[in-house]
């Protein structure tokens, strides 16, 4: 009796236990099959910044607060260095451009003539220009035609029949050709308008601070991306332009040579006389000024002065202070 006792009571145990589990293992769920797909897709990775962008907030680190401006352009926020004049009377603002690769307060050019002018009665806003993408490469690709068999070219049949296979190939890289310039001519245009829109915003906060008188000075590419501005939305705001060391973009239309004789303002072309190309490209302006019937162009050679940066940037400034002055300062 004992044992038959036992193993009754066993059974009773086990009969009650057994609901348990099952509510237990009702309680906890398997994962859903979408909750585990989010757990298992990566992490979305955040758009990097142009390297524009990287070296603006480079510049907001080491730049004083009150120097910094951000400014609208379209959808861009862009940062510009803004000096006023240390006068009471300014005679106006200059609005700098850097070239491709520069920032607001590049040590060559952009940096002396903004810090300086201020000291000569120039207020001066230097901007940060959108990373160009007409100039990122653009690798050719063109699918290479299949090898056609091995025929006998000695006779006449075999020649003719292997001439459709080559101008298809030569067909193929046409198009591929055509696609590359066309691609390139929109690039181009957008990187126009961007920094168009740039421009446009550092011409009315020039206007907002009341300035007498606005110059536009491009250095590098800058210059050719301001000659062109002005050729394009010829702003009455703008009253004199300065080219330095002006350079012409990759796959850029039409070239500087072209834009400065139409430009309907003085304008100033500091160049360097010892590089042999620049000089051949600043002759080509200067011819092409010569050949309207009315030119306000006019053109100053500089000399560099390897290994003294310091006595070369102040040269630059001194020639420029001395075409936009009244009174022109003696070197």
């Amino acid at each position: 009796m004992p044992f038959v006792y036992r193993s009754a009571l066993n059974a009773l145990c086990l009969s009650l236990l057994l609901p348990c589990a099952l509510s237990v293992q009702a309680a906890d769920p398997a994962p859903a099959a979408g909750d585990k797909a989010a757990q298992e897709k990566p992490a979305e990775r955040q758009p990097l910044l142009e390297r524009s962008q990287e070296d603006a907030l480079a510049l907001e680190r080491r730049i004083p607060q009150q120097e910094q401006q951000q400014l609208q352009a379209g959808g861009d926020t862009f940062l510009a260095l803004w000096k006023p004049a240390n006068t009471s009377e300014p005679q106006g603002a200059v609005i700098i451009v850097p070239g491709a690769g520069e920032t607001a307060d590049w040590p060559q050019a952009i940096a002396p003539l903004r810090n300086k002018l201020p000291d000569v009665e120039w207020s001066s806003l230097s901007l940060t220009l959108p990373d160009l993408s007409s100039e990122a490469s653009m690798p050719r690709i063109v699918e290479a035609a299949p090898t056609p068999p091995t025929k006998d070219t000695s006779s006449k049949d075999a020649s003719t029949e292997a001439k459709p296979i080559e101008q298809a190939a030569g067909g193929e890289a046409d198009i591929a050709d055509r696609a590359v310039a066309e691609s390139t001519e929109e690039q181009s245009k957008a990187d126009a308008e961007r920094i168009f829109a740039r421009i446009d915003a550092a011409l009315a906060f020039a206007e907002q601070q009341n300035a007498r008188s606005i110059v536009l000075l491009g250095h590098g590419t800058g210059a050719y991306w301001a000659a062109r501005y002005l050729s394009e939305k010829q702003p009455s705001q703008v009253q004199k332009f300065v080219m330095v060391a002006a350079q012409v973009p990759t796959n850029a239309k039409p070239p500087l040579a072209e834009l400065t004789p139409t430009l309907k303002l003085a304008t100033a072309d500091f160049f360097y006389k010892d590089t042999p190309l620049a000089q051949k490209a600043a002759l080509e302006r200067l011819q092409a000024s010569k050949r309207q019937k009315t030119s306000t162009f006019t053109q100053i050679a500089l000399k560099a002065l390897p290994g003294n940066s310091a006595a070369q940037q102040e040269q630059l400034f001194r020639r420029v202070r001395g075409w936009l002055s009244p009174q022109p300062v003696a070197d």
